[in-house]
């Protein structure tokens, strides 16, 4: 049986997630990257601050994940439905102010994966990401409560 350990005996290294951030709020941008760029196993390849940046990025960098931020959807579901369809190898985490369960509702049936209001993105978002880099949905604990699966 071949050894799977990297030099010095320690797993082999993983390839990050890749993460395109779309938000257009600098400050909330750079705090949102700051907060991925923490994590060993994510990094983000593309920001944007508008949404035809956002599908220029994912386009020319085809990254795992999108984080999105809603306000630039004009919380338009439809929005949602068509970046998803178009760029369906890449998942689309929202991140929001708003911490709705119809909001997250209509989120995650126009085709994103994760639903993570911004008031908790530092303690949820790295694992949304994982998550959705996995094709596995992510909901914030609160709106989980209330918001019945998939």
């Amino acid at each position: 049986m071949h050894d799977q350990t990297g030099p010095g005996g320690e797993p082999p290294a993983r390839r990050p997630i890749r993460v395109a951030l779309a938000e257009d709020h600098t400050t909330m941008r750079r705090t949102l990257r700051q907060l991925l760029e923490n994590e060993p196993d994510v990094e983000v390849i593309a920001e944007a601050a508008d949404l035809e940046t956002a599908i220029q990025a994912v386009r020319a960098r085809r990254p795992q994940v999108l984080v999105l931020d809603l306000g630039m959807c004009n919380r338009s579901f439809e929005t949602i439905r068509q970046l998803s369809e178009r760029m369906p190898s890449t998942e689309i985490v929202i991140v929001t102010m708003h911490e709705s369960p119809s909001l997250a509702r209509h989120a995650l049936s126009a085709g994103a994966i994760g639903f993570v209001p911004k008031e908790i993105a530092d303690a949820h978002l790295p694992q949304a990401v994982r998550r959705a880099a996995r094709r596995e949905e992510y909901v914030g604990p609160q709106t989980a409560l209330i918001v019945p699966p998939g």
